[in-house]
Parts: C-alpha cells; sequence; structure tokens
C-alpha cells in the first residue's frame, strides 16, 4: 500500500521588541510552561513544535530573536529561509507597537519567498490578559493597519493565561512556497497559548 504520508519543515520567525513576551509565547505554546521570571534573549533561541494533521507531520522551527537585534547586523543571518513570522508587541507597552511597523520593513527588506513576495507576517497583540487597550479594542483600526501593512492578520494572546477563551478559526496558507496573500481577519478574544492556537494559523492547505 502506497505510503501517502508527508513531512514538512518550516522555519518561522518570531520577533518583535525587547520584553514583548516571544520566548514565553514560545515556552506556552511548545513546552505548556509560564515563568513570571523575565530573562532577555541574547542573539537568538529555537524551539520544536512538531504537529501531526491527518497524513502530514509538520515541524514548526521557531526562531525566538532577542528584541535587540533589529539594531544590529545579524537579522539577515537569522531571516535566512523562513517561511513566515509572528511579530509580537505587547498591549500595556505603546512604545512597542509602534515598532511593529520597523520590524515588518526589517523584515520585508531582508527577507522573500522564491516567488519574490514577502513572507506571511502574522500581529501578536500580547498580553491580553492584562486588559484591551484603546488600539486593539477598535478592530477597523487594527484591520486597517493590518492591511496597510502587509500583515495577514492580528490576534490577542496571553502566554500566562491557561484557560481558553476563544479558537482561531481562521485558516491560512501561511507556509506556502506558493504563499498569496490571504484575507485579513482578527477573531475577538483572548487567545492563550496552552493550546494549539497556531494549528489553524499554520495549516498547510
Amino acid at each position: 500500500m502506497q505510503n501517502n504520508h508527508k513531512e514538512h519543515l518550516y522555519k518561522i520567525l518570531v520577533i518583535g521588541d525587547l520584553g514583548v513576551g516571544k520566548t514565553s509565547i514560545i515556552k506556552r505554546y511548545v513546552h505548556q510552561n509560564f515563568s513570571p521570571n523575565y530573562r532577555a534573549t541574547i542573539g537568538v533561541d529555537f524551539a520544536l513544535k512538531v504537529l501531526n494533521w491527518d497524513h502530514e507531520t509538520v515541524r514548526l522551527q521557531l526562531w525566538d530573536i532577542a528584541g535587540q537585534e533589529r539594531f544590529g547586523n545579524m537579522t539577515r543571518v537569522y531571516y535566512r529561509e523562513a517561511m513566515g513570522a509572528f511579530i509580537v508587541f505587547d498591549m500595556t507597552r505603546p512604545s512597542s507597537f509602534e515598532a511593529v511597523t520597523n520590524w515588518k520593513e526589517d523584515l520585508d527588506s531582508k527577507l522573500t519567498l522564491a516567488n519574490g513576495k514577502n513572507v506571511a507576517a502574522v500581529l501578536l497583540a500580547n498580553k491580553c490578559d492584562q486588559g484591551q487597550d484603546v488600539l486593539t479594542n477598535n478592530g477597523i483600526q487594527m484591520e486597517k493597519f493590518c492591511q496597510e501593512n502587509g500583515f495577514v492578520g492580528w490576534y490577542e494572546t496571553s502566554a500566562k493565561v491557561r484557560t481558553q477563551t476563544h479558537t482561531y478559526t481562521h485558516r491560512s496558507t501561511f507556509m506556502r512556497k506558493s504563499y498569496q496573500t490571504s484575507t485579513h481577519t482578527h477573531t475577538s478574544g483572548c487567545i492563550v497559548m496552552d493550546i494549539e492556537c497556531c494549528k489553524d494559523l499554520c495549516r498547510v492547505v
């Protein structure tokens, strides 16, 4: 009998300013744990998440890039061969949202897919357990921001909270090599990282 099982390996970047919770998001997603003790990432760190969907095994190689790296010369090396990116900001720190466009510009200037298109980037508004800010409470404004800056969508997340309050319903072609821009969308509610919340977002279709 023919074996139809397929395996995929995708390099995914997790970028954003220092202290926005990138490492905590990854630890919650991969290891299902959260630590309130903050330790800044130096350079780059890595984590692997293995997902089994139907007859496919997907290995997500998550690159946790230090927040200060945007000011250095190494991001081009770190970005190489990535298929997508999460750009994270802290809902309690407006300055980290203001830096999002700088991260997106840095990403687009240093990394493109083989077809010449920019890699898919998803915006994560982290620490939603600490309350919504004025900006993310305005869904229309956030949708407009994503459209104007080339994000495929945005989501509110919390690496700290363990109770699921909403499930991703948006399925995008996030990591397809023949990436085409999908419909911008947002799911209301706080997304927590102890569930496989990236499954629909990163599903290979």
